[in-house]
């Protein structure tokens, strides 16, 4: 049986049914991310004792009688509790497909989770996967001594000289979350970051005053001048502490605080008894400059997978077609790994 849940108390309460669950699945989480056009939705599908959610932002298409469904910033994907001697993954696939097709939603798009298992093997046959890379985690189950064995020599060198000119400290005062806002900012500016990352004010305090999950800010300030040089926020949640977000000002390159702040952060979730640090992968999950970065701090890596799947292929290429309407009405390339098509973005 398909159950629709827009509502915190129910989403909460389905959420609760799943012993493994990250803060990317939470209720707060979804209506903290959400767009104007968009709602926060978990489609619930319960089977005896086997229960399937599957957590997602629909969203209008804009002129047509159609919608879509994407995915969180982060890593969603399903939850499940399976009982293997009565779940029939047909049953609820077939399921699923009547609901996206009696709601008109075209495509469905979701980010799926690493460490969490069975989702590849419920979806399987319903769309496509698409492997864009690999995300990086330190194992806190390690000692912390083995942890470090991991680090790259470049990177002990930076740390054992930060760490004599610089202290990590955690931030809690309206000055310390408007400090890493600025330097956030700049730090999104310098990468030539997607416009989507320029959160606005409001999405810094809702997620650093949560109810659901921990938020935590790590701040790295100069020892002599007191002068703050970097900041990102943790959040922690089960057995997982996701690196969510950095900063760092342009003149403060060569120091590079978040490699001091992420160390800080790897010792600190190990004594509270934290399982995975996951650090993430590349931009746009290619192992560029930044995986590379996170490298340094671990050799452990996850596959990430995409789940793409198209509910309606005739809808689908109708609105592909008004797409490629638009495209040759305009001097831009266009992204063609970009799902869906019907979206995909124009490039300058």
């Amino acid at each position: 049986m398909i159950e629709v849940i827009t509502k915190k108390k129910n989403w909460n309460e389905a959420i609760g049914l799943v012993k493994d669950s990250d803060f990317y699945h939470t209720y707060y989480y979804h209506d903290l991310s959400k767009k104007s056009n968009e709602i926060p939705t978990l489609i619930k599908y319960s089977d005896k004792s086997s229960y399937v959610l599957l957590p997602l932002l629909i969203r209008e298409i804009e002129n047509s009688e159609y919608k879509d469904a994407t995915s969180v910033y982060g890593y969603a994907g399903l939850l499940s509790v399976i009982d293997d001697s009565s779940f029939s993954n047909e049953k609820f696939q077939d399921e699923l497909k009547q609901y996206f097709l009696e709601n008109k939603i075209v495509s469905v798009f979701s980010r799926l989770h690493p460490y969490l298992k069975n989702q590849e093997t419920i979806l399987k046959g319903l769309g496509t996967f698409v492997n864009p890379g690999s995300v990086i985690y330190v194992d806190l189950t390690e000692s912390l001594e083995n942890q470090r064995k991991q680090y790259s020599s470049r990177l002990k060198t930076y740390l054992n000289k930060d760490r004599t000119e610089c202290t990590v400290f955690t931030g809690e005062s309206a000055r310390h979350i408007k400090e890493f806002m600025r330097l956030y900012y700049e730090n999104m500016r310098r990468v030539n970051a997607n416009e989507s990352y320029f959160f606005d004010e409001s999405y810094f305090y809702k997620l650093l005053s949560s109810p659901d999950f921990e938020t935590e800010l790590l701040l790295c300030k100069r020892n002599d001048t007191n002068e703050i040089l970097g900041g990102a926020i943790f959040i922690k949640k089960g057995n997982i502490v996701q690196y969510h977000l950095s900063g760092l000002g342009n003149e403060y390159l060569d120091v590079n605080p978040i490699k001091l702040i992420i160390d800080q952060m790897r010792i600190k979730a190990t004594k509270e008894g934290y399982e995975v640090f996951n650090l993430g992968g590349g931009r746009s999950n290619k192992q560029d400059s930044l995986y590379a970065f996170k490298r340094s701090f671990s050799k452990n890596s996850e596959p990430f997978l995409l789940w793409n799947y198209i509910a309606d292929e005739d809808a689908y290429q109708k609105l592909l077609e008004r797409q490629k309407e638009v495209e040759t009405s305009v001097d831009f390339e266009v992204d063609k790994e970009f799902f869906p098509a019907y979206r995909r973005l124009l490039i300058k």
